[in-house]
């Protein structure tokens, strides 16, 4: 499923700043099928020398032996890992976390999906007390599956000002209205473990970038592809390289103290510029062949199309971009060759689906040298 290998020449045309993952996991229980060793997740932060906040995978069965093997993983990873416990609102949740935080766990995870309640249930309420009264942050699943949640979060954050509420997956699920009270909740945070171009560009261009933390949601990403894809539609929006480090690293460090936060300026606004029409149908092929992936379905015919879509010209002003996505759909097509699709995962090689319709959104940002791909469509005689 996996090919970061393929995407470190992107990653390496970036900027250089260091990255701490907010948002990664260990585990084997889950029942999606997912899991990754505490070894797999050092070995993927290690391609870009990360740091990374862990915690468990959901665990049907309870969470204090999950906690404490995350805890032992976190002791024995020579301060590569940073563990937060994961905690059931529904099962005597603040003292588990009470426990765990006696252990050197340095902040909560709740998933409302997998565990099946709401921000406003009671224990959600002291577990934010505690944290508030110890400056800790507390992880929220804010992607898919869940009912709205940003109301919840809003009056949590406001009647606890001392805790750092932090929306995971670029709180989709209510990015929509809350990022227009972000002045008010300054302890109100985001991480990026999501994969969409749309909403990282609207998280970066509304959101102030002191409240974003760079992030993978490993193993259902990578570091690799969780620096890829918000660096570059962050630099695209037009973070400054001050701004992206404080995203990538230093807010997070300061998190974790529980120091004041960094004031890393205003959000941006949106691009001023209209997205190329030409680079448009590239991304809208490439989206769908990836959301087609991700279900475990073939995404071959809309990337092929996304192939030919490639072809602008060899003189055109959006070349050196399709030439880019071309030599991302290439590596896609050798990689996803003969590799079958497990059921229940995402099919192999959607990552580099992904970063191609990234890339080929973000026309503005530093490109590698990679091989040229003779798309050889044009008829004969044709420029």
């Amino acid at each position: 499923m996996y090919a970061d290998h393929l995407l470190l020449p992107w990653v390496e045309a970036l900027p250089r700043f260091d990255f701490f993952d907010a948002h990664t996991h260990t585990g084997a229980n889950d029942p999606d099928g997912f899991g990754v060793t505490a070894e797999q997740l050092l070995e993927a932060l290690s391609l870009v020398d990360a740091r990374a906040v862990v915690f468990t995978m959901h665990e049907p069965d309870g969470y204090a032996a999950a906690n404490d093997r995350v805890i032992a993983e976190a002791a024995a990873s020579d301060g590569r890992l940073v563990p937060f416990c994961r905690v059931d609102p529904n099962v005597d949740a603040v003292a588990e976390a009470e426990r765990c935080l006696a252990r050197e766990a340095r902040g909560i995870k709740l998933h409302p999906r997998a565990e099946r309640f709401t921000l406003d249930h009671p224990e959600v309420d002291r577990l934010c007390a505690l944290a508030n009264e110890r400056r800790l942050p507390i992880v929220v699943h804010a992607g898919r599956g869940i009912p709205a949640l940003g109301r919840h979060a809003y009056d949590l954050t406001g009647r606890y000002p001392a805790l750092r509420l932090i929306l995971a997956h670029a709180g989709v699920s209510d990015l929509a209205w809350l990022w227009r009270h972000a002045d008010e909740r300054p302890n109100l945070l985001y991480d990026t473990s999501w994969w969409t171009a749309a909403d990282f560009f609207a998280l970066f261009s509304l959101v102030p970038p002191g409240r974003i933390l760079m992030a993978s949601d490993a193993p259902y990403g990578t570091p690799v592809t969780g620096v890829l894809y918000a660096s570059r539609c962050a630099l695209q929006v037009g973070l400054t390289q001050d701004q992206l480090e404080c995203v990538a690293a230093r807010q997070l460090e300061r998190v974790l103290a529980g120091d004041d936060l960094i004031d890393a300026g205003p959000a941006p606004g949106p691009p001023t510029a209209p997205q190329d029409v030409l680079l448009e149908r590239i991304c809208s092929f490439l989206m769908t062949a990836s959301s087609r992936m991700l279900y475990g379905q073939g995404g071959e015919e809309y990337m092929g199309l996304a192939r030919l879509a490639c072809d602008v010209g060899d003189d055109a002003p959006q070349g050196e971009v399709a030439a880019s996505v071309a030599a991302l759909i290439e590596r896609w097509g050798h990689y996803s060759a003969g590799r079958p699709v497990k059921d229940g995962l995402a099919a192999p090689g959607v990552q580099l689906a992904i970063a191609a319709c990234i890339v080929a959104r973000t026309p503005d940002v530093p490109l590698p040298d990679v091989e040229a791909v003779d798309l050889a469509e044009r008829e004969e005689g044709t420029a």
